[in-house]
């Protein structure tokens, strides 16, 4: 999710004596960050680790939008090892004076999604989105009530979770101030009568420095940093382990800009493991993505992975 602000207009007292200018001197803007949801805490350093790649996928997207606003979404892949051949089909309607967004969802497991999402009422900043899927084959029923409240210095989360295997309560929180991030999140299981998961996060963000690191259940550590070094270049790196395992995973990624229509991506990690992907705008609305992971223990056996992705819009 894209962090979004909100902007106070201030306008200077008059002081048209001194100036000679008019009594309404030039507003000053000022910008206060919304931080972001906890699921998106240090999403930009996960987007350099994961866009501009596909490995062992042939995959191809369509999205349309007919004159009335109607979006259609479909997407196809296949499995190079195991042959398995997927896709998906979404549509979307906006209407936008209504804060209203309405979307049908269908995939090749044969599961049906209706997703209705309310934004920006009846409060300013709140967001209520009612998701629920069918099975025809298996039966079985599934449903989310997600709700979030954003204003600045915080972002407040709760979903409500529905299926065959219970109701799990997730709830989550991050504050900002300045530059600096805190967020908890939780899940409660009512039929277990306690509380399953424990995540806590903190951070620091700036729009060309982002630092995170988070906590999970006491047992699982990560972090993260992402630099924006210029317009083109964007690093990343991350680190993980588990208490009580001596492996630690670590990775470095980067993306480059080479021009307006191209970039190069590239990340390893301590396991020898090399992905490389190049993404290149044929034209407007056509997008190829070419991508490999290389095993760099076992260069000459083989087992390497390609990925090609075609993106059409329209």
């Amino acid at each position: 999710m894209a962090d979004q602000c909100i902007f106070i207009i201030e306008f200077p007292s008059r002081n048209s004596e001194l100036t000679g200018k008019s009594h309404l001197a030039e507003p000053k803007i000022k910008i206060m960050d919304i931080p972001p949801a906890y699921i998106d805490l240090g999403k930009s350093a996960k987007d350099v680790f994961s866009k501009g790649y596909g490995f062992g996928l042939i995959k191809l997207d369509l999205k349309t939008k007919s004159e009335n606003g109607l979006e259609f979404k479909s997407m196809g892949s296949a499995n190079t090892e195991t042959s398995k051949i997927t896709g998906a089909l979404e549509t979307r309607y906006k209407w936008a004076e209504n804060g209203l967004t309405v979307t049908e969802k269908w995939n090749t497991d044969n599961t049906l999604g209706t997703e209705i999402t309310i934004e920006d009422q009846p409060a300013k900043g709140l967001k209520l989105t009612f998701d629920a899927s069918f099975s025809p084959n298996t039966g079985k029923k599934s449903g989310k009530m997600k709700t979030n409240y954003k204003r600045e210095h915080i972002n407040l989360g709760c979903d409500v979770d529905y299926d065959i295997n219970g109701t799990a309560v997730h709830g989550a929180v991050v504050v900002g101030y300045e530059g600096w991030l805190a967020g908890y999140q939780a899940t409660f299981e009512p039929r277990k009568n306690r509380v399953t998961h424990s995540n806590f996060a903190i951070g620091y963000k700036t729009n060309e420095f982002q630092l995170h690191t988070n906590v999970n259940d006491g047992t699982e550590f990560g972090g993260s940093i992402y630099q924006k070094v210029n317009d083109k270049l964007e690093t990343a790196v991350n680190l993980a382990w588990t208490a009580g395992n001596s492996n630690t995973q670590f990775g470095i990624a980067a993306r480059y800009q080479t021009d307006e229509n191209a970039s190069f991506s590239a990340k390893v990690n301590n396991s020898s493991l090399i992905g490389m992907g190049y993404t290149q705008t044929l034209k407007p609305g056509v997008k190829l993505t070419l991508s490999t992971l290389l095993d760099g223990k076992n260069i000459n056996t083989g087992g390497h992975k390609l990925g090609l992705g075609l993106e059409f819009e329209a």
